[in-house]
């Protein structure tokens, strides 16, 4: 097992009653869990997040934590939060990374894998 290693899963959600597709707003929801499955303790301090919508429109993001939280996670541990990302077309795309930091001091990145936002029943 690695020493320094999270897990990350998403699911996502279209938020029709939040969105105005007549206005290019499509709010989409997207929950996470970290967990991790190192043998070392660590605290998640930073995110790094590219979403790109079906034109090709990116937008990047970086911020403290997530949702207000910099969660420490012993090893076998994890954290889930959701959060939301508004894009001008009913598809799109997010992928990023989590910044730790260990409890014995080494910091290391963790990828977050390319997800869909897409409206239900429109992708083939």
């Amino acid at each position: 097992m690695a020493t320094y290693q999270m897990s990350v899963s998403v699911v996502t959600q279209y938020l029709p009653e939040q969105s105005e597709p007549d206005r290019g707003s499509f709010v989409f929801a997207y929950t996470i869990t970290i967990k991790n499955t190192g043998t070392v303790a660590a605290q998640l301090i930073s995110r790094h997040w590219i979403i790109n919508d079906a034109n090709n429109q990116m937008e990047e993001v970086r911020g403290l934590g997530v949702v207000g939280h910099q969660p420490f996670l012993p090893p076998g541990q994890s954290f889930e939060y959701t959060s939301g990302s508004i894009l001008k077309t009913p598809q799109g795309t997010m992928k990023g990374s989590y910044f730790c930091v260990a409890e014995d001091g080494h910091r290391f990145e963790v990828d977050i894998p390319e997800f869909v936002l897409s409206l239900p029943r429109t992708l083939h």
